[in-house]
């Protein structure tokens, strides 16, 4: 965006920490440690027909990673098999004889590896930045390591329910989004600025026999909430953390590759019913200075920068605003855990999800400047308004399968948010795709999707633009096509193709103000290593 803003101060009340205390005071006598995370939860009532890997962040490959394993350690001691762990699916095996003896002692230690080449045949512009230098069109590349450390507090030392994670990230690379595209949203989730930084750091304990559970600490909450378990095939970051929280919150709220102290408080009173809670600091980095496309976090040298003021990520900002996010969730025909001693078909699964969030901090008005004339017109420190909200629903349904032992089905997906227009840049995003898992036969881990989403410039930067007589952003499109194989139990590879329609909503080319930039056809391929 052309106008930025000098510092503004912004009060919020971030009541994160409060509740907790008193949860972590209930005794955990009852509770049950090997709580599903979300991934795992989602997977078996989907009845395993969700994607092998499941692509919205780093954490996501590894929880999806973890319940494919012990979905397969659990078959194989149900018919008699060796129930010792099974490390077929590390690169680095049993590393000697270490991962067994730490699992024993209730630790698990792994790094997830995913790269990523891109490159955009047509349309793009020279350079974000706006000096019109470079080429439009090239390729690109983006990696990721993340080493993750989790304890079992039941195995180690007796705390029933309990459950330590700390994991860590190192990025690298260039984002082909900000050289090359000028679009909304990143064509891949796994984009980030070059760092090496904490990532999650946090603790869980289960109550009730594991209905309910409490987590509390530096968590990253797109691996939780607002997810679509069949978009999650795809790499473009809209089908992850999507447009609306991507580009209305500061640096993209707490979503990968940032975290924020936070509460998260999951109910499972049965099978069919999941309701989440969660209070998290809605501004990692503690940026205090910002331009209307804020989740840039200010930094004017690098307008897609999410690390400024937080590069190692132990700020564990505290001092902006809270992010309040709740979920309700309902499982359409959950499928038993052995389908094959099903005794009549349980029927097409499906799980429906109604959400929303409130973020109290303060947000920059498109209308109006702080004398209340037209921003746009006159010009000027713009309006700091009070509080943002999104609203969202999320369909994932099976719709066809040959039987219900089959490893193939084919799955539809729909998800739209909506919020206000006037303090944000999106005010409506929808996505929608089907997947079929197992198109070959003998390949009963990989998927095939075809996905599509849009996303709407606000009514608030719409009318800014227009005022002050630059190009009108209106609907991005964007249509991806992508395949994921499981070549060996740890490598995991994903060709990909996107097509983008009206980048940025056919908004100007930064480096051409007059000119809007062109359609983009964008191939790239993924990879992801379990070590």
């Amino acid at each position: 965006m052309e106008s930025l803003f000098p510092r503004a101060a912004r009060h919020g009340c971030t009541p994160i920490l409060l509740l907790a205390c008193g949860l972590i005071g209930i005794t955990g006598t009852n509770a049950h440690a090997q709580v599903q995370t979300q991934i795992a939860q989602d997977r078996a009532r989907l009845g395993n027909s969700t994607p092998l890997i499941q692509q919205i962040d780093p954490a996501t490959v590894r929880d999806s990673e973890r319940a494919q394993a012990n979905a397969e350690e659990k078959a194989a001691s149900a018919t008699g098999g060796d129930d010792r762990l099974d490390t077929s699916g590390n690169l680095l095996g049993n590393m000697w004889g270490a991962r067994s003896w730490l699992y024993r002692h209730g630790v698990i230690f792994d790094i997830q590896e995913v790269d990523e080449v891109w490159g955009n045949g047509t349309g793009g512009t020279p350079s974000t930045n706006g000096d019109g230098q470079g080429s439009g069109t090239g390729p690109a590349y983006d990696g990721v390591t993340m080493p993750t450390l989790t304890i079992d507090t039941e195995k180690l030392f007796g705390l029933e329910g309990g459950l330590f994670n700390v994991s860590a990230l190192q990025t690298r690379g260039r984002s082909i989004s900000q050289d090359h595209l000028n679009n909304f949203n990143p064509i891949s989730g796994f984009e980030a600025d070059r760092s090496t930084r904490l990532f999650e750091l946090w603790y869980q304990q289960s109550f009730l026999k594991g209905k309910l559970d409490v987590k509390i600490g530096q968590q990253d909450l797109d691996t939780e909430f607002l997810v679509s378990d069949y978009a999650s095939l795809y790499l473009n970051a809209n089908f992850g953390w999507p447009m609306g929280p991507s580009l209305n919150l500061y640096s993209g709220g707490p979503s990968w590759p940032l975290s924020s102290p936070a509460i998260r408080i999951r109910y499972r009173p049965g099978q069919k019913f999941t309701f989440m809670f969660a209070a998290a600091d809605d501004n990692p980095p503690g940026n205090r200075s910002n331009a209307f496309d804020i989740q840039g976090g200010g930094n004017t040298a690098d307008p897609t920068n999410q690390t400024t003021n937080d590069a190692s990520g132990t700020h564990f900002n505290m001092g902006t605003g809270a992010l309040l996010i709740t979920e309700l969730q309902y499982a359409l025909n959950p499928q038993p855990a052995d389908m094959s001693s099903t005794t009549k078909d349980p029927g097409l699964p499906g799980v429906y999800k109604l959400g929303g969030y409130y973020d109290t901090a303060r947000f920059p008005d498109y209308r109006y400047n702080t004398q209340g004339r037209s921003l746009g017109g006159a010009g000027g420190v713009p309006r700091w308004d009070r509080g943002n909200w999104l609203v969202y629903g999320i369909i994932d349904q099976m719709v066809w399968r040959p039987s219900p032992t089959s490893s193939r089905s084919l799955g539809v997906f729909v998800r739209a948010t909506g919020n206000g227009g006037d303090r944000n840049m999106i005010s409506f995003a929808i996505d929608a795709g089907l997947n079929l898992k197992a198109p070959f036969r003998g390949r009963g881990n990989d998927t095939i999707g075809l996905g599509w989403g849009i996303g709407r410039a606000s009514s608030g930067l719409r009318a800014y633009d227009r005022t002050r007589g630059a190009l009108v952003p209106g609907n991005e499109n964007h249509l991806e096509l992508t395949y994921q194989a499981q070549v060996t139990p740890w490598l995991v590879m994903q060709p990909d193709f996107q097509y983008v329609w009206h980048p940025a909503g056919g908004g100007a080319d930064p480096s051409f103000p007059h000119r809007r930039t062109g359609d983009e056809a964008i191939f790239g391929l993924h990879g992801s290593i379990t070590f």
